[in-house]
């Protein structure tokens, strides 16, 4: 019998990095020869339940992530000592392990963009501290995973981190869950959300807490395209954050509100996927992109920053689907006018990758971070 601790903020099913610290708890827990030490502020009741899982949860206090980021390394530090694990697991730098640390988001390659000189302050200071924390876990730790080459380069260029040390794991996925869907199955989505049948409906999915994801740019990019009496699309928008509010005001001064849906935090995902026909992802960064790796998997082709993680799994015949300069709203109109104008073709061209991705499922990843650990 193995003992691992694993050190993460959230393990939940609802996507991101969370649904993959969750996926790897579940495959060690269900391996029937391994005991499972959980050390976060959430987990979710199925690994609460588990009888191979314990969980010392960590509380956030006033919800915010600063705040508890030091009580959870604490209580990771305390757990360690009093099991003393054969493997040690942590998320970035959530705690200074020096076993192995699972690279999901590397803030050294990425300084948020934020709105108002208070949250600027405070982000400017959140940004400092888990730098700091970041560069001593990782430099020190003996294997550093990663969900992309795109993160292993960072981790080398920003960090110096040995090459000899990084192994890329690609995420998994369900392919239950996010199966390849119908054309009959997405008319019926659209009905039972309320949509037209009719029309095509592109799809946002994302935090909008601030600018990382692009959608500030792909807003210019979609009131550039309603501009066209022949653009006949619609915008869902799914994810929620502290400017959401803001991009709603924003829909109504564009005069564009009845074309942009705002669907708030979406815990089925996967049926909203389903019902839209294209997804855009213009992120500023993205280490990897678990929401276009999910949408593509559902069979949607995916318009996605070309300086994404995912990116790198694209074939040349998708080019026309990845944007070279995210800053630039015309030319992400323009990939969402090439799609509109041949959307058969996309669809059909992505349908290899959809298969790829499907078939390579989260037992699959748990099993590589396993093998790379344990080496």
């Amino acid at each position: 019998m193995s003992d691992w601790l694993l050190i993460a903020g959230d393990l939940t099913p609802l996507g991101g990095m969370d649904r993959a610290n969750h996926a790897l708890a579940m495959y060690l827990a269900e391996r029937g020869d391994t005991r499972v030490h959980i050390v976060a502020h959430r987990a979710w009741p199925d690994l609460q339940r588990h009888p191979a899982v314990r969980v010392t949860p960590v509380r956030r206090p006033f919800r915010s992530h600063l705040a508890g980021a030091p009580l959870l390394a604490a209580a990771a530090w305390r757990r360690s000592r009093r099991v003393r694990p054969d493997h040690v697991l942590a998320n970035g730098g959530n705690a200074d392990t020096r076993d192995v640390t699972w690279v999901h988001y590397l803030h050294a390659a990425h300084v948020p963009q934020v709105r108002g000189i208070g949250r600027r302050v405070q982000t400017r200071l959140a940004h400092a501290y888990y730098l700091r924390r970041e560069r001593k876990a990782l430099q020190r730790a003996r294997l550093v995973l990663c969900n992309s080459e795109r993160t292993a380069r960072d981790v080398r260029e920003y960090l110096g981190v040995d090459p000899a040390r990084t192994r890329v794991v690609y995420y998994g996925s369900d392919p239950a869950e996010f199966s390849l869907v119908s054309d009959d199955e997405r008319a019926a989505a659209k009905r039972e959300l309320g949509w037209s049948d009719g029309r095509p409906v592109a799809l946002f999915a994302g935090a909008l807490g601030d600018r990382r994801k692009g959608f500030d740019r792909l807003l210019d990019a979609w009131q550039f395209l309603c501009r066209d009496p022949a653009w006949d699309a619609d915008l869902a928008v799914a994810g929620h954050g502290a400017e959401l509010a803001r991009w709603g005001r924003r829909v109504v001064d564009m005069k564009i509100e009845r074309r942009v849906k705002f669907l708030g935090f979406r815990p089925d995902i996967s049926r909203v996927i389903g019902a839209c026909d294209v997804m855009v992802h213009p992120a500023r960064y993205e280490a990897y992109g678990l929401g276009v790796h999910e949408a593509i998997c559902r069979g949607l082709p995916a318009i996605v920053s070309a300086h994404a993680g995912i990116a790198e799994l694209y074939p040349p015949t998708l080019a026309d689907l990845l944007i070279a300069d995210v800053e630039d709203s015309h030319e992400i109109a323009d990939r969402l006018h090439r799609w509109r104008w041949d959307v058969g073709s996309a669809a059909a061209r992505i349908r290899p990758l959809s298969n790829r991705l499907r078939a390579r499922t989260w037992r699959d990843m748990g099993a590589d971070i396993e093998q790379a650990v344990t080496a």
